[in-house]
């Protein structure tokens, strides 16, 4: 029963965890204690934190900064405010009324905080255990490591006399071991009730403010520039190439790839300044949140008209083009909002309850996405299969082929992520966490480079030009264009044109 209860108790740990996942200054503003067995708690933040490059504490690498190299957790002006009635209550000389911990620990070692190895479900000391001597009275129970004495880490503040504000001492705690680390801010004195804490804490890895959960995502974003740079570069020499033969279908797949590029340099630069400030660059995250929503809206809807055969198999969407439009619109504006809470919003303003409410609309969105680009990827290869056209059937059944590994991947992924999340409820394979959000983005740009690769611009767009198409239709059934009784080739093309947008304006219709 103590397990239970003290593996509750750091569950709700975890979930203060996910808005504190913003930064490596965590600021408490007026932030209120939340009552939990006997013990009063606030959750001062969670993070990856690798070991110091320098062991020993007193070992300097810079005459200026002694803390370079060093992983550390540093207390700024915290400030504990308790009651005017529960300050009143004290005599005005005394030096201790009311203490306040400060308990760092690493999560592996959550089960040494409380009285489960006692086989309690207190967390404070009580006179009963005080009396047997397993802890100290009015002090969290705490069973030390033997091997580092000194950890779980605590450090105590007491309110003097009737004053109301306590300041904690400046500290800094020095990290010599990788791990997951929890602070918490504890009180076991009942009189204490409603006491209030502000201030700051500043985390450090040794080589800069990133949080080691997210830290390998800088570089990943370097990597991805740097890919869709040369990504952009290639298909930049194409379009000039063959700059004549380019259709409207191009000009799309040129600005998915600029905005991928903007995209994945402004989250490099994002991450870069978060890293030597502690801070998120609210300007330059609004920017990285923005282009991503952008690209990510503009990217399902380049899958879609493809699907649809625009510019290939007809010349313009017809009458669906404002349902695109819309669906593109609505799908921007929650992306948008997703992104902005995720990124944007202070670490208590947003409940878990709100992210589920704006996470549905957008899983519901992805869900018409696909189903409309699958449907209409059915009725395109039944048209050419119809019009006998080989050259861009092959096309639009590789590009198919290539879309249904996409969805299979991404299937295979969340349900991976769904199983990484429920055995990893503390985030102790934190150093794993960053291939998550960088797989969907691997995936984004493996098809994006797909679409490429098909729809190349080149010598030859008789293999995905509309204007093309009647050419290739009557080449590939083997009519002759000679002979008495025969139409002319302008005769044929016109009347084919026709017939193609009766089709198409048909089709339109029933969708």
């Amino acid at each position: 029963m103590g397990d239970n209860r003290s593996l509750g108790f750091w569950s709700i740990g975890f979930l203060l965890l996910i808005g504190f996942a913003n930064g490596s200054i965590h600021e408490y503003k007026n932030e209120r204690f939340t009552v939990r067995a006997n013990a009063r708690f606030f959750h001062g933040g969670s993070e990856g934190l690798y070991a110091s490059k320098f062991q020993n504490v007193n070992s300097t690498s810079s005459d200026v900064n002694p803390l370079e190299g060093k992983s550390f957790i540093r207390f700024d002006d915290v400030t504990f405010v308790r009651t005017t009635e529960s300050a009143r209550k004290q005599n005005a000389m005394q030096s201790t009324a009311g203490l306040v911990e400060a308990i760092i620990l690493e999560v592996k070692d959550r089960e040494r905080i409380g009285g489960s190895f006692l086989k309690t479900e207190s967390i404070c000391c009580t006179p009963e255990l005080a009396d047997a001597g397993s802890c100290s009275l009015g002090e969290v129970i705490i069973r030390r490591d033997p091997n580092d004495p000194e950890w779980p880490r605590q450090i105590k503040t007491f309110f003097k006399g009737n004053k109301t504000e306590v300041n904690m001492s400046p500290e800094t705690v020095v990290i010599n071991k990788t791990g997951m680390y929890y602070l918490y801010f504890m009180i076991c004195d009942p009189e204490l009730d409603g006491t209030i804490i502000r201030g700051r804490t500043v985390w450090k890895n040794p080589d800069g403010y990133l949080p080691g959960k997210v830290s390998p995502l800088m570089k990943f974003f370097g990597f991805m520039s740097l890919a869709y740079l040369l990504l952009g570069l290639v298909w930049f020499l194409r379009f000039v190439q063959f700059w004549k033969d380019i259709i409207q279908l191009h000009y799309h797949i040129t600005f998915v790839i600029a905005l991928g590029m903007c995209e994945m340099a402004v989250r490099y630069f994002e991450y870069a300044n978060f890293d030597s400030t502690g801070r998120r660059p609210m300007d330059v995250t609004l920017w990285a949140v923005t282009f991503s929503s952008i690209k990510k809206t503009l990217s399902r809807l380049l899958l879609l008209v493809v699907s649809m055969g625009y510019g290939v198999v007809k010349p313009t969407l017809g009458g669906i083009t404002s349902r695109v439009l819309l669906l593109g619109v609505i799908y921007f504006v929650a992306t948008e909002a997703l992104e902005l809470v995720e990124h944007l919003g202070n670490i208590n303003d947003f409940s878990g309850k709100t992210l589920i409410f704006l996470v549905i609309p957008v899983a519901l969105l992805d869900a018409c996405f696909i189903l409309w680009i699958f449907s209409s990827l059915a009725r395109t290869l039944e048209k050419l299969q119809i019009k006998r056209n080989m050259a861009k059937l092959e096309l639009y059944r590789n590009f198919t082929n290539a879309l249904a590994i996409s969805v299979l991947l991404s299937i295979a992924w969340i349900g991976f992520e769904l199983y990484f999340n429920a055995n990893d409820p503390l985030s102790e394979f934190w150093r794993m966490a960053w291939i998550i959000p960088a797989f969907w983005n691997l995936l984004s740009f493996g098809l994006l480079a797909v679409i490429c690769i098909l729809w190349a611009p080149s010598n030859n767009p008789t293999r995905y030009s509309y204007l093309a198409e009647t050419g290739d239709e009557f080449e590939e059934e083997g009519i002759s264009l000679t002979g008495s009784g025969i139409k002319s080739t302008s005769d044929i093309e016109r009347n084919e044109l026709l017939y193609g947008l009766a089709d198409d304006v048909e089709e339109d219709k029933r969708e």
